[in-house]
């Protein structure tokens, strides 16, 4: 090994008083991606479903939702009749496409979509909102597609009141088998409660690269941390992601991403202690670990490290904790990209990885494993986080610790960016218990929503379907 000193100080590219202001410039003036340069991932199939509209409607992003008429898809239910409604007064924070209009039921209802074999995005959208006959809080239903159960007694409401957001969406990965003619999204009220019902406001399909996600079959597997044997993540399962986050950086868009739509979100809410956030805009990205749609170029230009104190380093873990639900098996892919010019080798910055509490790396190297400065790479982990005396949730760490003098040049860890994938059980199942019911506050008062109701007649819609629509 070549002789290592650690009385050396990296340059953080923005002073620690700029990293405010370095962000807020890339909130509104980002670094062009995938929106302004074709797409580095151009997927075989693609729906994008404004449930319960007709035509095609652009939304906030520009990108483009199709009506459920002339659309493709086909719509299976069990009479003829269905209710449009109209509300006056739609939260101006929500984007009308496709939170505007919705399908609701208190009978099964499918969607079937035409698709080819393959690996998929799924991704629903629920804007949790009461008109009338629907009060939002005794929406609680199942989502199923190819024998797989997505979500099971769902409430889109109790979701979007336990994080203070108007709107929900669920991503999942499943793997669409050669020979199957469509792709089916069934809706199905849970049966214990007569007022329920199901709802959905926008849906889309969107093919993904093939063993994206997916183990691939020559690749003997990876690290199952805490577990003797390694992990696979096989295309029987199917995947739920819970975290896609831009380690460091800004939020990144459906828009700007390598083709296949995934949202990055940043990373400040899971951060315990906001560390230093080194940037580099104008470094050429080097390819050569792994294919360049696996992650948008914005994810490996911004990190966080631990900056240059190396007495207060030395004293605590860069740490990251994620809520998640219990009982289940975990993907958790791990970004990396050095790109400060003094790490050039080996040993320049090494650090030790701890997952779940447990070791999963103690001599995380990122030029040893990507080969060089401004190249890009992931480590992929297996987690299982067992049942906790029946709590619904349990905190998921992520915590980055620098090696001593002896192993690196730099007392110093770097991150970039993380995805969280919950793995279906043995039964086929992704469905997590619903949050607690959020506090009464006694102040509050009731949203007023103005409707009217039209009835039409459609051949291929359920009695008691029901369209409704905001604006």
């Amino acid at each position: 090994m070549r002789n290592i000193t650690s009385n050396r100080r990296l340059s953080l590219n923005v002073l620690p008083f700029l990293i405010p202001l370095y962000l807020l410039f890339l909130h509104f003036f980002p670094i062009p991606i995938t929106g302004d340069f074709p797409p580095l991932y151009n997927p075989t199939d693609i729906y994008t479903v404004n449930c319960g509209a007709s035509g095609n409607l652009k939304a906030r992003d520009n990108r483009i939702w199709t009506g459920e008429t002339n659309s493709g898809f086909y719509l299976v239910a069990q009479n003829e009749a269905s209710v449009i409604s109209k509300a006056a007064k739609p939260s101006p924070s929500v984007d009308p496409v496709p939170f505007a209009t919705a399908r609701l039921s208190r009978f099964q209802f499918a969607y079937k979509f035409p698709v080819t074999a393959g690996q998929k995005f799924i991704r629903l959208h629920f804007y949790p909102s009461s008109v009338v006959g629907f009060d939002r809080s005794k929406a609680f239903f199942s989502v199923k597609s190819g024998g797989y159960t997505l979500l099971n007694n769902f409430s889109a409401s109790l979701a979007a009141d336990a994080r203070g957001d108007e709107t929900v969406s669920r991503e999942f990965c499943v793997n669409f088998k050669q020979g199957e003619k469509t792709m089916d999204i069934t809706f199905t009220p849970t049966a214990s409660d007569p007022d329920a019902y199901a709802f959905i406001n926008g849906i889309e399909i969107v093919s993904m690269p093939d063993y994206l996600y997916y183990t691939p079959p020559q690749n003997g597997g990876f690290q199952f941390i805490g577990q003797n044997n390694i992990f696979r993540v096989e295309t029987e399962y199917a995947l739920e992601m819970v975290y896609r986050l831009n380690v460091g950086g800004r939020f990144i868009s459906p828009m700007e991403d390598t083709g296949m739509f995934r949202t990055w979100d940043e990373d400040d809410d899971y951060c315990v202690k906001l560390a230093f956030v080194p940037v580099n805009s104008s470094i050429d990205l080097k390819f050569t670990q792994q294919p360049e749609y696996t992650a948008p170029p914005d994810v490996y230009r911004t990190a966080r490290t631990m900056g240059n104190n190396k007495t207060e380093n030395m004293g605590y873990n860069l740490t990251w904790v994620l809520p998640v639900d219990s009982g289940f098996n975990y993907l958790v892919r791990l970004h990396f990209c050095e790109f400060q010019p003094e790490i050039r080798e080996q040993h320049d910055r090494e650090f030790t990885i701890f997952i779940a509490n447990q070791t999963a790396e103690n001599h995380a190297d990122v030029i040893s494993w990507s080969g060089g400065n401004g190249v890009p790479t992931y480590r992929d982990y297996g987690v299982m986080m067992e049942s906790d005396q029946g709590r619904k949730k349990r905190q998921f760490y992520i915590q980055l610790h620098p090696n001593p003098d002896w192993r690196t040049r730099y007392n110093d860890a770097i991150f970039n960016g993380i995805e969280l994938f919950k793995v279906s059980k043995f039964d086929n199942s992704l469905a997590g218990p619903n949050p607690e019911p959020p506090p009464p506050i006694q102040s509050a008062s009731p949203k007023n929503y103005d409707t009217e109701l039209v009835a039409i007649v459609g051949g291929m819609v359920a009695c008691g379907v029901a369209v409704w629509t905001l604006g």
